[in-house]
């Protein structure tokens, strides 16, 4: 973990190019530092080159500039910390933490949320262990999850251990697999769904699928299992890419929504009678959230340089709700 105040010297005598004073700081300091923090350094004064502060980050260094950054000491978070927010640490150490986050938690505050959240209650749970995220005491947030979305994320405790994750998931190193309940059997069974997704043109807070622009979406999926005359499937998902609400829209998009899905599921879908009875359908067909979990997150410790891998099942410390679903597709003469 980083000291509360970090000092840091480089000497540029390398420089083939005039490189930005950010970038080239960013290359010597990746283990530590972001570039936005970095550039945030030097617009706050905490950046001399030769003796003289620096407060552009467009500085064009050169060979021979003797550098100099100081990491203050983190200023606390206006995040108010809330410990009435239950959290289900599945692994904790100095470095960073492994949640199971339940169905119905926002991961982040934002607008018309900026107390319920996954965020206040890791403030309130972590105190005094946490380092400055970007020059402030809080968590960091390395991927996210829907709100209606269960399962696995990990949540730094510093800047270096922010720093290492976030570049494990560009990288595609931070690994995640999904189990999706969806309506119909995706064909192929096993596949690969690969598009553009951009914000809906006129439902902002919504993704789709476009044909121009957007941002790449790449999805591995493969069928686990098909229930009531494939009216019905579990479905693994593995994503190369993190965008948002990226499952759910490119299955949408496929044709075969998630189960409980308001926001892209079917508008009416109708199961062939004979499979379930009145209660199981509906059940099945009043599902409160989208079917969605995250069900297993691989990395590589951002310190101890060892590859981590957590798992949470349905069949053994899900949440409540799919597991019921799964029981009664599999007709368990007790689901419930």
């Amino acid at each position: 973990m980083m000291n509360k105040i970090d000092k840091y010297f480089v000497e540029v005598n390398e420089c083939k190019t005039k490189d930005r004073i950010d970038k080239f700081l960013a290359d010597k300091l990746s283990e530590n530092l972001t570039r936005s923090r970095i550039q945030s350094l030097i617009v706050s004064g905490d950046v001399q080159v030769n003796d003289k502060i620096i407060t552009s980050a467009s500085y064009k260094v050169k060979n021979g500039d003797r550098i100099y950054l100081k990491v203050p000491e983190a200023v606390p978070t206006e995040i108010i910390a809330s410990s009435e927010i239950s959290l289900n640490v599945v692994y904790e150490d100095d470095d960073l933490l492994v949640i199971d986050k339940q169905a119905g938690l926002t991961v982040h505050p934002g607008a018309g949320n900026h107390q319920d959240t996954m965020v206040n209650a890791l403030i309130a749970h972590c105190g005094d262990s946490l380092s400055g995220i970007g020059g402030v005491q809080r968590p960091g947030i390395v991927h996210r999850l829907d709100k209606n979305t269960s399962g696995l994320l990990v949540v730094a405790k510093h800047d270096k251990a922010h720093v290492s994750l976030s570049e494990q998931l560009q990288r595609r190193d931070l690994k995640r697999r999904y189990i999706a309940f969806v309506w119909g059997a995706p064909f192929p069974p096993v596949g690969v769904i690969e598009n553009h997704l951009d914000r809906h043109h006129k439902d902002r807070t919504k993704r789709t699928v476009v044909k121009n622009g957007g941002k790449l979406a790449i999805t591995h999926y493969k069928v686990l299992a098909d229930y009531a005359d494939k009216q019905i499937s579990a479905v693994e998902c593995i994503l190369d890419t993190g965008r948002t609400h990226q499952i759910r829209v490119q299955f949408k998009h496929f044709r075969y929504p998630l189960i409980g899905d308001d926001t892209y599921g079917a508008s009416h879908f109708n199961l062939k009678k004979g499979y379930f009875n009145d209660e199981e359908e509906k059940f099945i067909t009043k599902f409160p959230r989208q079917a969605l979990h995250s069900k297993y997150i691989s990395f590589i410790h951002p310190v101890k340089n060892e590859r981590m891998d957590f798992e949470s099942n349905i069949d053994e410390n899900g949440p409540d709700d799919l597991l019921c679903l799964q029981k009664i597709l599999n007709k368990n003469e007790t689901p419930c």
